[in-house]
């Protein structure tokens, strides 16, 4: 069976498995079911598959040949804590959850396409070792950092790993790469404002923390319009503000939290340590006491040149050099991903899929992950597979 063919027989198993992954939806950490689907078809496909790895992850181990290269394919299992606004025959039979940014496409397109290494492996058309990652917990709870932790990479070394996530508004077919920068890191803060309450009537007897506050949201953005590089992307977002109750009353108290998003770790460390400057000096100039605490959070997602260059060769070929994007601006967004690529040399990929109004962009309670992009996604992983380990002798 040419490769054609086989893909277009594959693509209804493959969706099939894509919508009942929709259709039971679970949390980070929670992926008990998908694990077990993941780990079953696996075995099923005679995979060497191992469980457990940060709690619910998997990973799956194809070996051909004899050469001692080795790289890493990994796809994200969980979904969102969202209702589901769709009405289709597969939506979410859990109130409250949902696969709201296709990482349900993600498993299924990888499932896929370790059936159809199976087959490559059979026709010599690699040398080496496949880790096929199935990694849990990658909104906000850094799944991918615990697979470090527990020793992803010394179970199962890897020369580079790569990962793939797809990209509403791009068309279907095309796959954009781009090197260095690709995805934001990511930090939260939380700042408490404390100060002598009392009558609105009469602020001169009391410390004004509303006030403190309003003068602290506006002091942060000079760190960006006028710290920063403006060649250097940052932001700095105020997200919550918390203060009183009454109309008559100054608040002892004001809580303020937010994030911040930047692609470098050193600019990363610069704007933690101005906003505690910033915090200290209003503290001051208002009479109050201000307590800042900085929680990090992912790195920025950063592809290498060596992984860089193999994707976008083996995406042209799989795909078409015309359907080969390399422009695409980096996102603000975040990416566990960057655990893995800090490790070892990583890229990460966008692939299309399709239009993204009607409410199909990510974290939409009416997104839907494209089935028609399982074909393409299979495709490129196969040529990346055959471009990084390409048949010796």
């Amino acid at each position: 069976m040419d490769l054609q063919s086989f893909l277009m027989e594959l693509q209804s198993r493959v969706s099939a498995i894509r919508r009942d992954i929709h259709a039971h939806p679970e949390l980070a950490y929670a992926e008990h079911r998908t694990s077990q689907l993941v780990a079953s078809r696996l075995r099923e496909l005679g995979i060497e598959t191992h469980v457990g790895l940060a709690r619910t992850g998997v990973v799956g181990r194809l070996r051909a040949g004899s050469s001692a290269r080795s790289i890493g394919l990994r796809a994200d299992m969980d979904a969102l804590p969202i209702e589901e606004g769709n009405t289709f025959a597969h939506r979410s039979q859990f109130p409250g959850r949902m696969h709201a940014c296709g990482h349900d496409g993600h498993v299924a397109t990888l499932l896929g396409t370790a059936e159809a290494l199976v087959l490559l492996r059979e026709q010599g058309g690699f040398d080496g070792t496949v880790n096929l990652i199935f990694q849990p917990a990658e909104e906000h709870e850094g799944g991918g950092q615990l697979m470090v932790e527990e020793g992803l990479f010394t179970r199962f070394p890897m020369d580079m790993v790569f990962g793939m996530h797809n990209w509403p508004g791009l068309p279907v077919g095309t796959v954009a790469i781009v090197e260095g920068p690709v995805m934001a890191g990511t930090d939260r803060f939380d700042i408490c404002i404390e100060g002598q309450g009392g009558h609105a009537a009469m602020p001169h007897l009391a410390s004004d923390t509303v006030l403190a506050g309003a003068a602290l949201v506006q002091a942060l953005q000079a760190l960006v319009s006028r710290e920063t590089d403006p060649l250097a992307a940052a932001v700095i977002s105020v997200t919550r503000f918390h203060a009183g109750d009454a109309d008559n009353v100054l608040p002892g108290q004001a809580l303020l939290g937010g994030t911040v998003r930047t692609f470098d770790s050193k600019l990363q460390e610069a704007i933690e340590a101005g906003m505690r400057r910033i915090c200290a000096a209003v503290a001051m100039a208002h009479d109050v006491r201000i307590r800042f605490d900085f929680h990090r959070g992912y790195p920025p997602t950063i592809n290498a040149p060596q992984p860089s260059a193999l994707c976008r060769r083996a995406a042209a070929d799989a795909l078409g050099a015309d359907r080969l994007l390399t422009n695409l601006k980096p996102s603000m967004g975040a990416e566990d991903f960057s655990y893995l690529a800090s490790v070892v040399p990583g890229c990460y990929a966008w692939i299309g899929n399709g239009p993204g109004e009607g409410g199909c962009m990510l974290h939409s309670a009416h997104y839907d992950f494209n089935d028609d992009i399982i074909p393409s996604g299979i495709r490129y992983w196969l040529k990346l597979v055959e471009t990084v380990l390409p048949p010796t002798g």
